[in-house]
């Protein structure tokens, strides 16, 4: 009987009895609202990216179509619209045309259980009251998961449909990304899961009234970040449109219009990304902290939505500083961080998680839960170095001798060295003096020599 009378304290009971209610016309709008606020941010975004790296590279960027260049993405969609929309002779064009439609419509599809404000009936619009979301499911977060994975069959489709070796190429590289990448999201959704006892997006906000999860949960909040990453193709993991070996990846056959829209996806899926890390680990439409101890109606009225609004576009900002920042990382290094240290972190990590969550249903004390918590840790810690030094004696014993020093002159000809045998390093004589550097110039102009010239005929000579 304690036992069931102390689990509804861990965990939550989703009330969706808000969502379901608003007349046709007033969800029309909403889903007008969600489908315009991506397009804006998109917009916004591309114009940000440009001036931040531009100001990074100590460059002035975009600055001729409207105020301070703030029309320049406009401007570039008008231009890609009127632009000659050329189909590839050998593609299948049922599916060449499809492709950029299947990759742009899941990327709208994930806003709509995004809650911009409270559950409640705060705003009112037309007179009637409503919630600052389109609609909630209590699986909303698999909802996410279901429509971002949809999207990779856009790309995947127009590498194969394109005909050609290189965009084939690059939708493999982007299908075989996306999927690793996906674990360890998947992974560092269920963490959150774990601890707010919901799938609901709104009760996942409701339960970080206290202490938002970036502090209670800091390994999933970087290992999704580190997959969202991953997963919007955005560098330093732009591996399926890397320019150096793939030409442009799966969009290379591609112009006008039909590219414009995987262009446009993938601006709306780092719109997406973001506001699920927002709305999972940041605290959702809650306002910081300094600012909610003092205002008591920062979380009431309209006040949630600038709140949302202004992390979103700070997790924005960080996409366009490690586009800045980083460079391209081999496809080899990628997966490696996919499967080799991402998924595996992120399972040790839900397994912690889990443990502490079923301690804390049976009642235990804190201090119990450390202890057992750090005394799994360290019994981990303490295999894993025994079997680093197990190993390490084993290849030690098993490693092969050196082999002999190889003499290329030893038959009295020149000969190639064989597998496994290296050359004695080259004898190399220095040099009596150190050359003398001349610059080239005028009658003036002197030698970089460390003493100068020796007089005034060899300066003029140089």
């Amino acid at each position: 009987m304690t036992a069931n009378l102390a689990a509804p304290a861990y965990l939550a009971a989703e009330d969706l009895s808000m969502f379901g209610r608003d007349p046709w016309w007033l969800v029309a709008i909403k889903a007008v609202f969600c489908f315009a606020f991506l397009m804006i941010t998109v917009l916004f975004s591309i114009v940000w990216e440009r001036k931040v790296v531009a100001w990074m590279q100590l460059r002035i960027g975009p600055n001729r179509h409207g105020p301070w260049g703030m029309l320049q993405s406009l401007a570039d969609g008008i231009k890609l619209m009127l632009k000659e929309d050329l189909v590839v002779k050998r593609a299948d064009k049922v599916v060449y045309i499809l492709a950029p439609i299947v990759a742009a419509i899941p990327a709208f599809m994930a806003i709509a259980v995004i809650p911009f404000g409270p559950a409640g009936n705060e705003v009112s619009i037309f007179g009637h009251r409503t919630t600052m979301q389109l609609t909630d499911l209590p699986i909303a977060m698999l909802y996410i998961l279901a429509v971002a994975s949809v999207g990779i069959y856009g790309i995947v489709l127009a590498g194969w449909a394109s005909g050609s070796t290189y965009p084939l190429l690059g939708g493999l590289r982007a299908c075989a990304q996306m999927i690793s990448y996906e674990i360890a999201m998947g992974a560092a959704f269920a963490s959150v899961f774990l601890y707010s006892g919901s799938m609901s997006t709104s009760e996942i906000v409701a339960q970080q009234q206290d202490r938002w999860y970036i502090i209670l949960l800091p390994v999933s909040f970087l290992i999704y970040i580190v997959t969202m990453v991953g997963e919007t193709n955005r560098a330093p993991f732009d591996m399926p449109e890397s320019e150096g070996d793939l030409v442009g990846g799966f969009n290379t056959e591609y112009s006008s219009i039909k590219f414009a829209l995987f262009m446009l996806a993938e601006y709306v899926n780092m719109v997406t990304v973001s506001a699920v890390s927002v709305t999972l680990f940041l605290g959702g439409w809650r306002a910081p902290w300094p600012v909610s101890t003092f205002w008591e109606g920062a979380n009431h009225g309209w006040w949630p939505m600038l709140w949302f609004v202004v992390k979103v576009q700070l997790l924005l900002f960080f996409f366009i500083w490690l586009r800045g920042t980083l460079p391209r990382v081999r496809y080899d290094q990628l997966m490696k961080l996919g499967w080799k240290v991402l998924i595996p972190v992120s399972v040790v990590w839900l397994m912690l998680v889990a443990t502490v969550r079923t301690l804390r249903n049976e009642n235990y004390d804190f201090a119990d839960i450390a202890l057992y918590v750090g005394g799994g840790v360290l019994a981990l810690l303490l295999l894993s170095f025994l079997a680093d030094m197990f190993r390490d004696r084993k290849a030690a014993q098993e490693a092969p001798p050196e082999p002999p020093v190889f003499d290329p002159m030893a038959g009295g000809f020149p000969v190639p060295p064989l597998p496994g045998q290296e050359l004695p390093p080259v004898p190399r004589r220095r040099p009596r003096r150190e050359r003398e550097l001349i610059v080239s110039g005028g009658v003036d102009t002197a030698s970089d020599g460390p003493d100068g010239p020796r007089d005034g005929k060899e300066a003029s000579d140089g």
